[in-house]
């Protein structure tokens, strides 16, 4: 009896890789996760960056306790992730292995999810869910959900060129002699970002990977600690210029292994998504920052080719890539940043050239937005401005959707579902529908806010959320320009029966959407304040 229930147990096939430096806070949470995994993980190997807070003692301590832990201390510190990544993996005996940064935990359940889909469909990667966990809030975002909706064995990457936008390693399992075979290291030294360039050269080697919907990793965020993540820590234009050399490194390996449709989903990718980040806070840096992160854009976007600007040319990156190639100043940086929201914002002016044909600006002609022309309303940058104006109880929403070159007018705006959106678990809060009215070349609808109702629902901070319905019943979800000035993001109490008092600050997101934070009552209205105080001290 005891025979055949070893037999259905999994056989010890895994090795997780823990890296971490000056992390005693949080290092021994991240080694336990992958203990607990269960016995599919033969070893973990916990490689220690000449941490100076005690973290190798820890280390040292919890692997008395179990077998299974082996942990590398290096003498000197490497000054990035993907020295003690190669550390870790030379030091693997397992067929396969995984990858573990020391401030974030594997969920149960893991490396059986990742193992059982790789033997089963015969991979060499397998890759899972990430959710980003936002701490101290607990809010859990997905990292490329789209990828991971449904079990899948994909026998080439080029099949899936979304692949591409994955760029994370710890995610996926891997059998240990496909990376040993084909030479699949990370960057050594400091060299940020060197996940980009060690996806690249795993999708170069053309791997079978399979895919699974589980939740396989948790990356915790926070953004409140001393000293950010790589991710994080994007204020000096360090970061921008070591971002678009990952970029291009990944570019050039996939284009040197043969993969070109791979290649071109990666530049494609830079626009949809390194660019559009940065752009959205910009306007928050400095100006020698911003002289110097256009520049580098610029010089990275010149190495594009006319096939690269030619697919999907009315995207929303593309766009703005080519604001920034065409100009050699930084510009239009208000307006590239709600070009730059998710969903994209097209705000006015509306400029035409001579011939009537619709470009970015009377100054920049040579960047055509004919590509408007025809691209799908429920796709189009839809530009609506939003003012809240304080009432007796609550507040006033007052919309305006703006045209676009005579597209908004053809399709008929008919109505606008207006939703309050809890940022930390996504729950829907207040909702309404309203009309739209026709008015001065544009279209204009207006809804009660009820802030006391939307503060009975929770503290914090609620996201506006509109979707615009059409005469053919096409919809469109946006998100709202927050309008400044006039007092109209002024702070406000609003009286309460239940709460007595509810203070609400309406204020523009780094994408510049209109959001409101929520406090209820006298304890909440103090939690606030002392918030504030916190920030400003640190």
């Amino acid at each position: 009896m005891n025979a055949a229930v070893d037999a259905d147990r999994p056989r010890p096939q895994v090795a997780v890789v823990v890296i971490g430096y000056d992390d005693a806070a949080h290092v021994t949470d991240a080694v336990r996760s992958a203990l607990a995994q269960g016995p599919a993980v033969r070893e973990v190997v916990a490689v220690d960056d000449c941490s100076a807070d005690g973290s190798a003692g820890l280390l040292d301590r919890l692997a008395a306790s179990d077998p299974r832990l082996t942990v590398i201390r290096r003498r000197v510190n490497s000054g990035g992730c993907g020295t003690p990544r190669n550390t870790g993996l030379d030091a693997v005996t397992s067929p396969y292995v995984m990858f573990l940064d020391s401030d974030d935990v594997l969920p149960p359940g893991a490396v059986d999810a990742l193992l059982g889909a790789a033997t089963g469909a015969h991979a060499e990667v397998a890759g899972g869910l990430c959710v980003r966990r936002e701490l101290p809030s607990g809010r859990e975002v997905p990292w490329q959900a789209r990828l991971y909706a449904l079990h899948a064995a994909v026998p080439r990457p080029a099949q899936r060129p979304r692949l591409v936008h994955d760029t994370l390693c710890v995610n996926k399992l891997y059998r240990t002699d496909f990376l040993r075979e084909h030479r699949i290291r990370f960057p050594e030294g400091r060299f940020p970002y060197e996940d980009v360039v060690f996806s690249a050269r795993v999708l170069a080697a053309a791997p079978r990977i399979a895919l699974v919907p589980d939740r396989v990793y948790v990356w915790h965020v926070r953004r409140s600690a001393e000293r950010l993540s790589i991710s994080l820590d994007r204020a000096g234009v360090d970061n921008w210029r070591a971002r678009t050399e990952a970029c291009r490194q990944a570019y050039e390996i996939l284009l040197g292994a043969g993969q070109k449709e791979l290649a071109r989903a990666a530049r494609a990718k830079f626009l949809d998504h390194e660019l559009r980040m940065y752009l959205r806070e910009l306007g928050l840096r400095d100006a020698a920052y911003r002289r110097a992160w256009w520049e580098l854009t610029r010089a990275h976007l010149a190495e594009y080719d006319a096939d690269d600007w030619a697919r999907d040319p009315a995207a929303p990156g593309r766009l703005a890539g080519r604001v920034v190639l065409a100009s050699p100043e930084p510009r239009d940086l208000p307006r590239l940043r709600e070009l730059a929201a998710r969903p994209a914002r097209l705000c006015p002016p509306y400029a035409r050239a001579a011939d009537g044909a619709p470009v970015w600006s009377d100054d920049l002609p040579q960047v055509s937005l004919e590509p408007l022309l025809t691209r799908p309303v429920r796709a189009l940058p839809l530009a609506v401005d939003a003012e809240l104006r304080p009432r007796a109880r609550g507040a006033r929403l007052r919309l305006r959707l703006h045209e676009l070159y005579g597209r908004v007018a053809r399709a008929g705006p008919e109505a606008v579902e207006v939703e309050w959106r809890h940022r930390d678990d996504g729950d829907a809060g207040v909702r309404a529908t309203t009309r739209f009215a026709a008015s001065d070349g544009g279209w204009s609808a207006e809804a009660d806010v009820d802030l006391p109702a939307l503060a009975a629902l929770g503290t914090g901070t609620w996201d506006l959320r509109l979707r615009v319905r059409f005469r053919d019943g096409v919809s469109r979800e946006v998100t709202a320009h927050a309008l400044a000035g006039a007092g109209l993001l002024r702070r406000s109490a609003v009286p309460s029966a239940r709460h007595g008092v509810v203070l609400v600050q309406p204020y523009a997101t780094h994408s510049g959407a209109l959001a409101l934070r929520v406090a209820p009552g006298v304890r909440g209205v103090l939690s606030v304040v002392h918030a504030r105080v916190r920030r400003l001290l640190h």
